[in-house]
């Protein structure tokens, strides 16, 4: 039969005999046992450069991560559906896959830093205020305005070129803080330098548009998880979309148990603590609170989830601007936040001013209704005092010191707390 077949395939311009040799072939009978398996194609993503905002670049984030997304080493949850599509692009945030090895995998977050509606107010406004149109090159828009201009002269990233951004990161700014924005910008090659030499035109519209529309990529960058700081680590950027370690909001544990809530009471008022008092003498403060502001590792380790509100103040140097210099403001002063927004005072903010919005708004909704009488009510009373003492910061760390007291004794042990355990069992401090 083999040699038949052979002679058949000599005279390969016979349509018709070709087409028995196909038939004699697809036979199971006839078909070789060893014949080798046809390779399954695996299907590809489409990604829209819109539902990145690469389309929009050089007026992002950054591309560090991109090649990430596009190779499937980066996958949204729907992604493990049948229909494989990709999620809504309104939406802020999306829970994803990352791997390294596309063998294991672990939970990050991918978020926008404003809601698209809120990029696309943005833009609009850059057209037509800048360029009078309805639509138009950001990029090129952007380059012609006189900040950007003087950030392309520029050799060092100074105070006066930051001024009048919204950023609370930048309300008060030191230049060893803008220092350490420039050394340590993790969308380009690391030059451990103070100077913007190895920063390309491209490079310093991105940072700027970055530290306009929201500082939270870059205080992930330059106070890293590494060092202690209470931040998820930082992953990379790709267009309007960052990447950073998962963590659960703070308000999915409204409802837990009276230890697991006293456990992360302890652990909030010990990150406020070390954000005011810290080796490097900056003093962090928010501007605002919300369930979203913290979040939970899986391990049960607490962290910031939420930097867009956090204000830096630096006790080295003290503030290089005046507050009549934050005044001045343009087009970049505006991207997300209303041009008339009046910009609180650096000497304003008092050190204890986030354990004041902690008390008011977070801990009374995880403390709530939790522990037996009379420590409830002794509970309440602390936070009620610490919530009202904005003026008298030594009656506020009066509050918090009792109510960690209290607190201490009534947290537990055991594997759900893997961020301290088993060391818990063999340690005072706990």
């Amino acid at each position: 039969m083999g040699r038949w077949i052979c002679c058949l395939c000599s005279r390969i311009a016979d349509p018709l005999m070709l087409l028995l040799v196909l038939a004699l072939s697809c036979n199971p009978s006839t078909a070789a046992t060893t014949s080798p398996s046809v390779p399954h194609i695996k299907p590809s993503y489409s990604f829209g450069r819109t539902f990145l905002g690469l389309d929009k670049c050089n007026a992002c984030i950054g591309t560090s991560i991109c090649k990430k997304f596009f190779k499937e080493e980066i996958r949204f949850d729907t992604w493990l559906s049948s229909h494989l599509k990709l999620p809504p692009s309104y939406l802020l945030s999306y829970s994803g896959n990352y791997t390294d090895d596309a063998k294991s995998w672990r939970m990050v977050d991918i978020t926008r830093l404003t809601s698209k509606y809120q990029h696309d107010r943005a833009d609009k406004r850059i057209c037509t205020s800048l360029l009078k149109t309805k639509t138009c090159s950001l990029e090129r828009a952007l380059r012609r305005t006189q900040r950007f201009q003087k950030w392309l002269r520029a050799k060092r990233l100074t105070p006066d070129l930051v001024q009048g951004l919204s950023s609370p990161l930048l309300r008060c700014p030191s230049q060893r803080l803008l220092d350490r924005i420039v050394r340590r910008y993790a969308e380009v090659p690391d030059a451990g330098s103070i100077y913007m030499d190895h920063l390309t035109d491209r490079d310093k519209l991105r940072l700027l548009y970055t530290l306009s529309v929201n500082s939270h990529p870059i205080l992930l960058q330059i106070f890293p998880d590494v060092e202690g700081w209470p931040f998820p680590r930082y992953l990379g950027s790709c267009g309007r979309l960052v990447v950073s370690a998962s963590t659960r909001p703070l308000r999915d544990f409204y409802s837990a148990a009276p230890e697991v809530a006293a456990d992360l009471a302890l652990q909030l008022l010990a990150v406020l603590r070390s954000m005011g008092t810290n080796d490097l003498n900056y003093f962090f403060y928010f501007t605002h609170v919300d369930a979203g502001t913290f979040g939970v590792f899986s391990n049960g380790h607490l962290f910031i989830r939420d930097a867009s509100t956090l204000g830096v103040i630096d006790k080295e140097e003290g503030s290089q601007l005046i507050d009549g210099q934050q005044e001045h403001k343009d087009i970049f002063s505006c991207l997300t936040v209303d041009c008339q927004s009046v910009f609180v005072s650096c000497d304003s903010i008092r050190e204890t001013h986030s354990l004041v919005m902690v008390c008011q708004e977070l801990l009374p909704k995880l403390l709530k209704g939790k522990f037996l009488q009379p420590v409830q009510e002794k509970i309440d009373s602390f936070l009620q005092h610490c919530a009202s003492g904005l003026a008298d910061g030594q009656g506020v760390n009066e509050a918090i010191a009792k109510l960690a007291e209290i607190l201490k004794p009534l947290r537990s042990c055991d594997s759900r707390f893997a961020y301290r355990y088993p060391d818990c069992k063999y340690s005072d401090k706990y």
